[in-house]
């Protein structure tokens, strides 16, 4: 039996390959809209490149979620799907997605199609897609809803948190003011945040340089459930230096089994700017 993991481009896993074993990986891309240019979230996008036209353009830059088809196609090609999307509250995604299973179930009434909200992005759904991954290669005969289950409640225990000193983006969409935008990154200031239960975005804190924004983070991440031996995923844009020097010290603070360092693709960039770091776990 053919099993395809689905996520949209957000889960910044769009060039691994899955080649081995019954599980196939599937990412479907959104697109970012920079004036009159658009970015396709795929394995080929240049993350420079988009953010210097971020920066070149004046206006507002706006994302696409992919069609109900897209998703549909990566559907029909397996037996079983599951398909993982950023926070339904955050954009349209869940929606195509779940458009998509309705249109890959017309057509073949006789495959299996699970979709769920991650209530978040980036790390959060690479872990989900690896914990879906081990569950189906561990069973003898997988059991479709048994392990639907199991990730609804892996995912509700999953937490996010990031942190942006960049806010060109939201100045520009209206979500910040010019002057107090301006103001953080003239003095050093970077915005803490975290994601709610339901995938809304929740400013935590703010910290004045690296040092205590980092350890600004461990607290928070303590704070927000118990980390003994959790699975911790670092995406960074364009911050390798930055994510190494968290991973410090959060190898220092908690109790954690490992942390894994990745680079944010497309949408990601195009919500945490330059030296923004999200972390899963």
């Amino acid at each position: 039996m053919a099993w395809n993991i689905v996520c949209d481009s957000s889960a910044d896993m769009a060039d691994q390959k899955w080649e081995d074993g019954p599980v196939r990986f599937v990412s479907v891309p959104l697109r970012l809209l920079v004036g009159e240019r658009e970015f396709v979230d795929d394995e080929h996008i240049r993350v420079p490149q988009l953010l210097e036209a971020m920066r070149e353009e004046k206006s507002a830059s706006s994302t696409a979620c992919p069609s109900p088809y897209a998703f549909a196609q990566a559907f029909s090609s397996a037996d079983c799907s599951i398909c993982f999307t950023i926070s339904g509250n955050l954009s349209g995604t869940l929606a195509a997605a779940t458009t998509g299973r309705e249109l890959a179930l017309e057509e073949h009434p006789e495959k299996k199609v699970c979709v769920i909200d991650s209530k978040s992005t980036s790390g959060c759904m690479v872990l989900l897609a690896r914990r879906a991954r081990a569950l189906i290669e561990e069973a003898k005969n997988p059991d479709f809803e048994k392990i639907c289950a199991e990730l609804r409640i892996y995912q509700a225990a999953l937490r996010t948190v990031f942190t942006l000193e960049n806010f060109d983006n939201l100045i520009k969409n209206g979500r910040m003011r010019p002057l107090v935008g301006n103001l953080l990154h003239s003095l050093g200031i970077h915005v803490i945040a975290d994601s709610t239960p339901q995938g809304t975005i929740h400013v935590a804190d703010k910290a004045r340089g690296e040092t205590k924004t980092y350890q600004a983070i461990t607290k928070q991440m303590a704070a927000s459930k118990d980390c003994t031996g959790a699975e911790v995923i670092i995406s960074h844009c364009q911050n390798l230096p930055g994510a190494v020097k968290l991973k410090e010290q959060i190898l220092r603070d908690l109790p954690v089994k490992g942390v894994e360092i990745m680079a944010c693709r497309g949408l990601t960039s195009f919500y945490a700017m330059e030296k923004g770091l999200i972390l899963g776990y």
